[in-house]
């Protein structure tokens, strides 16, 4: 049994930053793809950043440039450090992490961190 476990959400104003961290604990032996998810209320689940096992990210069009994605694979923890924050970022984040190499739509899932942008 894998567990993943997000923590660093808050609230924050629009322009601040917020960094959310992601460990995974359990027994595991090996971790592919890592990244971050987030919803917004009434909308559905949209990839915000992916990072592969060698460090390679990918990022989705809204994020680029404000959001970077991180691993350290020693922690088996995954990093999002957002800048540049707005309103429209608010939502609950998850993780998510491939423990069998058929990619993260077959991935484990953390409970989720609120973020909330708003003045």
């Amino acid at each position: 049994q894998v567990q993943l476990v997000e923590s660093g959400g808050g609230l924050v104003q629009p322009g601040g930053s917020l960094r959310l961290s992601c460990a995974a604990s359990g027994r595991i032996f090996r971790i592919y793809d890592m990244g971050w998810y987030r919803q917004a209320p009434g909308k559905q689940r949209e990839l915000v950043a992916i990072i592969s096992s060698g460090g390679r990210p990918h990022y989705a069009d809204s994020v680029k440039g404000r959001f970077t994605i991180s691993r350290d694979n020693v922690k088996n923890t995954v990093y999002l450090q957002m800048i540049s924050l707005k309103p429209e970022d608010t939502a609950v984040y998850y993780c998510s992490a491939d423990f069998t190499g058929r990619g993260l739509d077959f991935g484990s899932w953390g409970q989720g961190t609120q973020v909330t942008v708003s003045s």
